[in-house]
């Protein structure tokens, strides 16, 4: 594998975990969001990663070479299925009849390990980066 497709891989690490940290700040903008354009509370979203797709020429380069992996990419956005929280607050102007509040099905908690999580990954994949870089500078000042 050359130094500019490891750089490649770890650039789409950087990316995936950059979209992963918006979404993370979105769910944490919006737990208390109890009406959206769609009618009901704000739901969770979470993006879905896979390996990156390659062209047939890449892929047959790699099997070729008995490589493995092309990098990440954020496939989709998925929301979240899980249940909201229902809080009885019957003054509240989205209160239903019996004066429940559907609240987000966003926890704070969860949130808050995802972004840890997200933020070392994105930094162990800088660090691949500038790794990778150093050894392409090193290489270009051999006598």
């Amino acid at each position: 594998m050359g130094l500019n497709r490891a750089m490649d891989i770890s650039v789409s690490g950087i990316e995936a975990q950059r979209i992963t940290m918006e979404l993370i700040a979105s769910n944490l903008a919006n737990i208390n969001t109890t009406r959206t354009v769609y009618g009901g509370p704000y739901r969770r979203r979470v993006p879905v990663l896979s390996e990156k797709s390659l062209s047939f020429a890449e892929e047959l380069s790699r099997a070729e070479r008995k490589l493995h992996g092309g990098g990440v990419e954020v496939t989709e956005v998925v929301e979240d299925s899980s249940p909201f929280q229902k809080v009885y607050k019957p003054g509240h102007p989205d209160a239903d009849e019996q004066g429940f509040v559907s609240l987000p099905n966003v926890d704070m908690s969860t949130e808050m390990v995802d972004l840890m999580y997200s933020s070392r990954l994105y930094e162990a994949n800088i660090t691949a980066f500038n790794a990778t870089k150093k050894m392409m500078q090193d290489t270009l000042q051999l006598p």
